[in-house]
Parts: structure tokens; sequence; C-alpha cells
């Protein structure tokens, strides 16, 4: 039979001297499972205790301040998070903007004929949803006529000297008008405004647009050099390009120049002034 076995162990005794200053030294004696029971009991009072504790004193107030002070910090980390989405979503709707744009103006860039019927124009135009009701209120109504009396309005002149060789001519799909020039010829800028596009295309070789106010657009094509970059700003009369004959869209040396408004082409003869 083994040596620790549970009998031995219930006969089994401890023995405890205290070394107190004193001449008698007294033994005291107390058997296993006794210090075991006490033990136990001791552990059970102090989860009493604990308990007590917890429930009727400002312990308890402790430990919910430690919860809530975690679940504020996770509520600011939400927060936080909350406006980075905020703001991505923001910038992803600028971008996407920005992309329509500058896929509108490459589709530009690319077309030099254009059946007037084709489904571009359905895309390009307005929503009823973004016009101004003028209707029934007098304050837009007297804007308006004042706006119509007294405007800025945007005029043309001729973006480089040369003679006419083809005119605007939509239902045959011409947008613009073609000045029959020699190659190197200075192009100019019409109208103030700022440079969207600049870039060389397949059809219409180096191609400029230049964004102007009351949404007009001004298209430049077939260039030899564009002189200005996406984003500058040009003043009216400002060397912008050089007349040539890039792209595959062409038959010889000239400058195709279209004019659009309210993303919709027009006679640019109807704005130019000497």
């Amino acid at each position: 039979m083994s040596l620790f076995s549970f009998k031995n162990l219930k006969k089994s005794s401890v023995y405890i001297t205290p070394n107190f200053p004193t001449l008698e030294t007294k033994r005291y004696k107390f058997r296993i499972l006794q210090l075991i029971n006490y033990f136990i009991l001791l552990l059970i009072l102090l989860i009493l205790l604990l308990s007590i504790a917890f429930t009727f004193t400002p312990l308890n107030n402790l430990i919910m301040f430690l919860e809530n002070d975690k679940l504020a910090q996770q509520s600011e980390r939400i927060e936080v998070l909350e406006k980075k989405l905020i703001i991505l979503t923001s910038e992803l709707n600028r971008i996407s903007t920005l992309d329509k744009r500058l896929n509108y103006a490459l589709t530009l860039a690319r077309t030099d004929s254009l059946d007037s019927t084709a489904a571009i124009y359905d895309s390009l135009r307005k929503s009823k949803g973004n016009r101004i009701p003028v209707e029934g209120s007098i304050l837009l109504i007297f804007e308006k006529l004042l706006n119509n009396t007294f405007s800025d309005s945007v005029f043309f002149i001729n973006p480089i000297d040369g003679i006419i060789g083809k005119k605007y001519n939509p239902e045959k799909g011409h947008l613009g008008i073609d000045y029959s020039v020699s190659e190197g010829t200075l192009v100019l800028a019409p109208a103030n405004g700022t440079i969207i596009f600049a870039n060389y295309t397949t059809d219409n070789g180096n191609v400029l647009i230049i964004q102007h106010k009351e949404n007009y657009l001004s298209m430049f094509k077939h260039c030899s050099v564009l002189l200005k970059s996406v984003r500058e700003n040009v003043v009216q009369g400002e060397p912008i390009a050089l007349s040539g004959n890039t792209g595959t869209n062409t038959s010889g040396p000239h400058l195709h120049f279209e004019i659009w408004k309210n993303s919709k082409p027009i006679n640019p003869n109807g704005l130019l002034i000497n």
C-alpha cells in the first residue's frame, strides 16, 4: 500500500511552534484535514466579503468607471472611424465627378465629326432635376431679367489668323469650323479660362480643351504642339498651341475649332468677334 494513502493522510498532523520571545514555547497540533477545512472556509468567507464589498461599497463604482472608460474609448474610436468614412466617401464622390468630367473631355477630344442624333447628346444634356425653377419666384424672375440685361457674357476672339475652309454643319456631323492655315501657325486662347484637357489622341492628334465661365468649352484639334498643360489658367489672346496636321482624322494642315455650351455644340461664328 502506498505510503501517502488517504488513511495515512487522515491520521497525519501538522505541528506549529510560534517563535514568541517568551520563556515558554507552546506547540499547536492540527490535523491535515482540519487545515483543509479551515482553508476552504476561509476561501468561502473571502468570496462573501468581496461580494458584499462590490455590492454595497464604492468598489462597484470603480469597476463601472473602468468599464465606462473602456466604452467611452471605443465610442471615440467609432466616432473617429465614422468621420474618416464620411471624408473618404466625400473624396470618392469628388474623384467620381472629376473622372466623369475627364471622360467627357476625352470623348469630345476624340470626336471631330459626330452625328447630332448620337446617344452622347442624351448623356451630355442636363437633367430636368438640375434646372432651377423660375416660375413662382419673383426674385429669380428679376434676377433672370437683370442677367439678360446687364450680363457679363463671355465673348470669343478668333483663335487663329486664317481662312475658314469648312463651316459648322452639325447636320453632317461637323461640330466646329476648320481654319485653313499652314502648320505651325500660332493658336490663341479665344477667352479666359482653364485648361481641362491637353493630350494626344489617335483620331485628332494633339487636342486642347479650355473651360470658360458660363459653362462654355472651346476645343482645338490636330495641333502640332501644345503650349499649355492641364489646370493652367489662360487669358484671352494668350498663345496656347501651334496648328498642325496630327491624328488620323485629318486631310491636311488646319485647325479644327469647336465651342460647346451646357454640353451641347454651338456655332462658333455666332460668338466670335473681330
